[in-house]
């Protein structure tokens, strides 16, 4: 039996236990079971933002009271239907979402989880005095839940709502990680730089993402508060954020169930510490706290992934959801491709660029040209700016002077994303791959810019047509360089020569006009170095044109069709590389006795 089948089997158990459950559990395990389930929407939010995204926020738990407090108001003071407070609470958590995370969500560091402490502090603080809300005594009789006129005011009628909306969120959450937005969530730990290549927003794709987070805690806000009835400040503090990322935390911050199996962890082992703590000290409350505290560093000292981590290291992974790209099906019509420039036709042109840090400059007045169809070289000894001139051309950093034309565009002081998508791919001297990501869905990660799906649609598996074409064309580019047959291994175990080799087909998979590779053959040995080239050289046949920006010089005379060799930032000479070799300028500076 496959793991796609043992997944299934799980879920379809799972399902079944949570549909019995009422039928056969008393009526304060149903309420315990109601929390775990609202609980579980706020830690399934930070699952997504946290652990997949990498985003620390500790105030969640002042979005599940806008959402409370908007339906509570909306419903108590203008005596309207609790499905408008539905819409209600969404729309001004959302926009709140959006204007905090306008506003916090470039910080970097540390900056960002403290700027959520203040906010969630001042959230909860706001609550407690305005009195519209009630004050500190907060809201009551706010009216309970109706379905076509049946009341879900007993525990056991909103206890399939509640379990109803977990399961679409974790739906909903599936589809949207399998799908190109997913796919630039699951890139956000890999750096802006990484997402700017393929054309994508790292601060756009993170403001989606916690937004995204807001509102599942929007609808754990809306279902508590008509399932309680009643709303105060209390439940919305930073302590109640804390214990919602605990949740997210010991349940497993890398795979969607551990919101589920956090949230009941978390909430079972506090209701049993309050029943049995009081039976051995008068100090249960003190007491509580310390006994949490320390259960969940054991959890974190023993189980780092959180119990599904744990859970899943136990079972070697046999229960594990199928990955997105296990999904080929049947040829679909491929992605549109850009019409290349004729051979021979000037597509990068550099005048006089300049890069100045305080007083060194790193490029001086250096200019060439690269025409379709060939292979390029930029060489030179270390410190020669080779990697500098390289990140001025992708745009990673801003020339201080001189002028970059691509396509007949000026591309200077163009966003990095945008010259990707007018078709500059590149890659990178430190290899820049999602380890925990298989080698397809690195590819497919390279088509983004090709593509529009968002996460509405990504969500709702509206984009299906759209995802076949993108692992499609994935697929295509890893047969290309002879990767297809592992195209379900995780990239972090590929050795480092193939890493490189699979970073080139991510850049193909953006259908590139030019592609610039940083230093492929570093660190590469001698047959991959040779592997490298013949790949380099059949692109070329193809039509592909490469500019190399390469230290290693006996790999590079080889294989390029021209050199621009640089030495203390300046452009020392440019020509064929047998012109170049028999430079006396070029031997003193760089070859030495290699001639």
């Amino acid at each position: 039996m496959n793991h796609r089948s043992n997944f299934r089997i799980l879920i379809g158990v799972v399902v079944v236990a949570i549909l019995f459950a009422p039928l056969v559990l008393g009526n304060f395990t149903v309420s315990l079971m109601n929390d775990i389930g609202i609980g579980a929407l706020v830690a399934l939010g930070l699952v997504l933002l946290t652990g997949v995204g990498g985003a620390t926020s500790f105030g969640q738990a002042a979005f599940v009271g806008i959402a409370a407090y908007a339906t509570a108001w909306l419903t108590t003071a203008q005596g309207m239907s609790p499905w408008i407070g539905l819409l209600f609470a969404l729309l001004l958590t959302g926009l709140s979402a959006l204007a905090i995370g306008m506003l916090t969500l470039r910080l970097g560091g540390h900056f960002l989880p403290l700027s959520t402490i203040a906010w969630g502090l001042s959230i909860a603080m706001l609550f407690g005095n305005v009195d519209a809300l009630g004050r500190h005594t907060g809201l009551s009789n706010i009216p309970a839940l109706k379905i076509a006129g049946w009341s879900l005011v007993d525990p056991r009628a909103i206890y399939y709502l509640i379990w109803f909306i977990v399961g679409l969120a974790i739906l909903f959450s599936y589809n949207l990680l399998a799908s190109r937005p997913g796919r630039a969530i699951r890139s956000l730990r890999g750096g802006a730089t990484l997402l700017a290549s393929v054309g994508a927003d790292a601060y756009r794709v993170r403001l989606t993402l916690f937004v995204l987070a807001a509102l599942f805690a929007a609808l754990a806000g809306w279902l508590y508060a008509h399932m309680n009835r009643f709303v105060s400040p209390a439940p919305f503090d930073v302590r109640a954020s804390i214990e919602y990322l605990l949740m997210a935390v010991s349940g497993g911050l890398g795979q969607l169930a551990g919101a589920l199996v956090g949230s009941g962890l978390v909430l079972v082992l506090k209701n049993a510490l309050q029943d049995v703590l009081p039976m051995l000290t008068q100090r249960a409350g003190q007491l509580e706290a310390i006994t949490f505290a320390a259960l969940f560093i054991l959890l974190v000292h023993f189980a780092r992934g959180g119990l599904m981590g744990f859970l899943r290291k136990m079972t070697h992974g046999r229960f594990a959801a199928p990955r997105s790209d296990e999904k080929l099906a049947a040829p679909v019509e491929p992605l549109p491709h850009r019409k290349l420039p004729a051979r021979g036709t000037r597509i990068l042109s550099v005048n006089g660029a300049v890069k100045r840090f305080g007083g060194l400059v790193a490029v001086n007045e250096v200019s060439f040209d690269v025409n379709a169809g060939e292979i390029i070289g930029l060489i030179g000894p270390n410190g020669a700016g080779k990697s500098t001139m390289f990140n001025l051309l992708t745009c990673t950093l801003p020339m201080t002077a001189g002028q970059v034309r691509f396509l007949d565009r000026d591309i200077a002081g163009m966003p990095q994303r945008e010259v990707a998508r007018l078709g500059l791919a590149r890659t990178f001297q430190h290899v820049k791959l999602r380890p925990q990501m298989s080698l397809l869905d690195n590819v497919a990660l390279g088509a983004h810019s090709r593509t529009k799906a968002g996460v509405l649609k990504a969500g709702l598996r509206l984009d299906r047509t759209e995802e076949r074409q993108i692992l499609q064309e994935a697929k295509r580019q890893l047969d290309r360089i002879g990767l297809g047959d592992r195209a379900h291994e995780l990239a972090g175990s590929l050795p480092l020569g193939t890493q490189r080799i699979l970073e080139i087909a991510r850049a193909l998979a953006a259908d590139p006009v030019l592609l610039v590779l940083d230093e492929p053959a570093a660190g590469l040995r001698r047959k991959e170095k040779m592997a490298l080239g013949d790949l380099l050289r059949k692109l070329r046949e193809e039509g592909v044109t490469i500019l190399i920006v390469e230290h290693d010089m006996d790999f590079v005379m080889k294989l390029v069709d021209r050199l621009v060799v640089m030495n203390f930032g300046s452009k020392l000479v440019e020509g064929v590389p047998s012109a170049v070799r028999a430079d006396e300028r070029v031997q003193a500076a760089y070859l030495g006795s290699v001639v």
